[in-house]
């Protein structure tokens, strides 16, 4: 079967226990990088995991399938929301940490078993802006964007 994937790579100046407590912990912390949402789980194998927007709307649902901190989380992870995107079924996100000098590398690496994945196409929107958030939040105190769908470019405006 044919396969989508997306996959974002960065690198955070802080430490794996203080990236994976932004990542799993910290449901305030999370909400701040997250535009207002946050995830819920136990963030153990086994346990259940869903993302919740501010409304109280579940959004995405799924199970921690893996989770060794502060290395490695892998999330079966479902839409619940949008028709289009649940119809899909479930896909994985998995989560890796690196140490490297001063800097943790973060890869997240989105697949489900399709090709092509609207899915797949959203989360590549979606998690730019959110780990760029997350990076300026750990590294600067302040999140690089306030909204998650801002208006035009200034320079798209000009012209």
């Amino acid at each position: 079967m044919a396969r989508s994937t997306f996959t974002y790579v960065t690198y955070i100046r802080t430490t794996p226990e203080r990236l994976w407590s932004a990542l799993t912990d910290d449901a305030e912390f999370m909400k701040g990088y997250w535009f207002g949402t946050h995830c819920e789980s136990q963030w153990t194998a086994g346990s259940s995991w869903k993302m919740v927007y501010p409304d109280g709307t579940v959004t995405d649902a799924g199970e921690i399938l893996e989770a060794e901190p502060p290395r490695r989380l892998v999330i079966r992870w479902r839409h619940e929301k949008r028709p289009e995107l649940k119809a899909e079924g479930d896909s994985l996100c998995t989560m890796e940490l690196d140490p490297v000098g001063t800097a943790v590398k973060l890869s997240i690496t989105h697949t489900i078993e399709r090709d092509p994945s609207k899915l797949i196409t959203a989360v590549s929107g979606g998690w730019p802006k959110i780990l760029s958030n997350l990076k300026s939040l750990l590294e600067a105190g302040t999140v690089a964007l306030k909204d998650p769908y801002p208006a035009e470019s200034t320079r798209a405006a000009r012209e």
